[in-house]
């Protein structure tokens, strides 16, 4: 299937596409904060303020991911599905996570909640944004979720074993690492809308790498920067 490329709007703005997704891509793929990136850019003798780059990755960030994960090719039929707490201003919430038997991050879900109507919810998410039945999916022994996937997927197996999903448990390091550089959320809402868009720029730029020798390692980090290239329209642009 032949896929038309939706080229971000950039009208208005003083400097080129080049270097508006340059400073996303450093921020997104990186643990840098901000000001990490505004130092990065004056290095190369590009004057910009920290806030300029924040209005820049809230802008963009989110369009540059929806279009990757528009290209990407279709995921696994195994899903792991995993919760993990997080503490946002003293309150605890839920991030609610789903990868494939690859990796893959499918799709997250912050909820203040991880009973039967939450993860209800974050079925339902997945599905509309996956468009399709997996063939399994992988719990732990968390309730809430045989509950929820008898209503929701009747007719797909399920397994609950913690040993089982080690996959779904280990994607959640970078955003705990992320959430040390960030000194915490501020609010349900800002995880929310930063992991959407960290989720699939960071792994665009994360394949496999233990399963690949050298040159095709390279090779594939080229087509995934040509990918980028064409989903921030720098190619348009030039």
């Amino acid at each position: 299937m032949k896929i038309t490329p939706t080229t971000p709007e950039y009208k208005g703005y003083r400097f080129p596409p080049a270097i508006i997704s340059h400073a996303v891509w450093l921020y997104f793929r990186f643990s840098l904060s901000f000001r990490d990136v505004e130092e990065l850019l004056a290095q190369r003798g590009i004057v910009v303020t920290y806030e300029t780059v924040r209005q820049w990755c809230l802008t963009f960030g989110q369009t540059y991911a929806n279009e990757l994960r528009r290209r990407r090719p279709r995921c696994g039929d195994t899903w792991h599905m995993d919760e993990v707490f997080l503490t946002i201003r003293g309150e605890k919430h839920y991030l609610w996570r789903a990868v494939d038997q690859d990796g893959n991050v499918l799709d997250i879900l912050v909820q203040s909640r991880r009973n039967k109507k939450a993860a209800k919810r974050f079925f339902r998410k997945l599905l509309k944004g996956l468009q399709y039945v997996p063939r399994v999916i992988i719990t732990d022994k968390l309730k809430s979720y045989a509950a929820a996937k008898r209503e929701i997927l009747p007719g797909v197996e399920h397994r609950q074993h913690k040993g089982l999903n080690n996959r779904a448990e280990n994607s959640h390091q970078p955003t705990r690492l992320r959430e040390k550089k960030m000194r915490r959320f501020k609010s349900a809402q800002h995880a929310q809308r930063f992991l959407s868009a960290f989720g699939p720029i960071t792994g665009h730029f994360q394949p496999r790498r233990h399963r690949l020798h050298a040159q095709e390692y390279l090779v594939l980090l080229q087509s995934r920067f040509q990918a980028w290239n064409e989903v921030t329209g720098i190619k348009q642009a030039a």
